[in-house]
């Protein structure tokens, strides 16, 4: 397995990592059993950067995940969230709450400190500069190593920086969705690491994708604008031309578009999800996926800019500041 390194703050990971937040919420129901069986297979690979936030069942997927790791806790890295409240999914980043939440989830994973620790959403009514002065704490504290912004813009960045140097950005990027590009110059300004979440399009670029009405009421991708009529069809045909170009070069299709994450630079680690081993070998792989120029340019020509529908409903987008 690969190694890189984001941030300037010594954060080291394995190349590719892993989401943990479909074992427990927002993709139908889970199987608990199922997901702590793909997160060991994803270690045994040699993936080392695991991924879950508190509002992921609400800390059962933290419980899930340190369930997972127990035996292997002190040769991976896990990455987890605050700022959102239950059971409204409101915005808290409090500093009274940040230190609920820590303490919390420190419990619940069952771990003396957290290596990552990231605030969830933004919140506009806590300044940057409490949350990342109580984030700091914790750190001088040893309770956690590394600080961590999740769709937050170039302003938030930088004066959440100059309190605390942040490691590393969390935010939704793909070959179908490229909106963070934007924000590129200013991790390389600031020295700042970026882990792409739904690296897969939630799915879509595993080549399985139904139409919206076949999914569970419960399963975010019934709403998902990219899978709802007119634009699932546009997104079928661009995995189609997609997974072609995969074949020719004997990959799948969710290995290509990892693999075409990990071109756009050193510094971004994606953090695939699913709950099944087999699907976990199959995304390791793509490290071992090598793109050409001409790959590139063919993945460009099928999707220049992104893929076809918004990744939020109009009014919950993360608004970048």
């Amino acid at each position: 397995m690969q190694t890189r390194t984001l941030g300037t703050q010594g954060l080291t990971t394995s190349a590719i990592g892993y989401g943990s937040m479909g074992i427990s919420d927002f993709y139908g129901p889970g199987d608990e059993q199922e997901g702590i069986d793909a997160i060991r297979k994803a270690h045994e690979l040699g993936v080392t950067l695991f991924d879950t936030a508190e509002m992921y069942g609400w800390g059962a997927n933290e419980e899930i995940v340190g369930r997972a790791v127990k035996s292997f806790r002190d040769d991976v890295v896990i990455a987890t969230k605050f700022g959102f409240k239950a059971p409204d999914y409101g915005l808290d980043s409090r500093p009274e709450h940040i230190r609920e939440v820590v303490e919390n989830s420190l419990r619940r994973l069952g771990v003396d400190h957290i290596d990552v620790l990231y605030q969830h959403r933004v919140d506009p009514n806590v300044p940057i500069e409490d949350v990342a002065g109580t984030v700091k704490e914790f750190i001088d504290a040893g309770k956690v190593k590394y600080f961590g912004l999740s769709e937050a813009g170039p302003e938030t960045m930088r004066r959440a920086h100059a309190v605390q140097p942040v490691s590393v950005l969390q935010t939704e990027y793909s070959l179908f969705e490229r909106d963070v590009e934007v924000l590129f110059p200013v991790l390389n300004g600031l020295g700042i690491g970026f882990v792409p979440y739904s690296p897969l399009g939630r799915g879509f670029l595993t080549g399985t994708a139904k139409p919206a009405a076949e999914y569970d009421e419960t399963d975010m991708r019934s709403w998902d604008a990219r899978w709802q009529p007119g634009n699932f069809e546009k997104n079928v045909d661009a995995t189609r031309k997609l997974t072609e170009l995969a074949a020719s070069k004997d990959a799948t299709v969710a290995q290509l578009a990892l693999a075409w994450l990990l071109a756009q630079g050193e510094h971004i680690v994606p953090i695939p999800g699913t709950r099944s081993a087999k699907r976990v070998v199959e995304n390791v792989g793509a490290v071992d996926l090598s793109l050409t120029d001409a790959d590139l340019a063919r993945i460009k020509e099928i999707l220049p800019t992104g893929g076809f529908g918004s990744r939020y409903p109009e009014g919950m987008s993360p608004t970048w500041q």
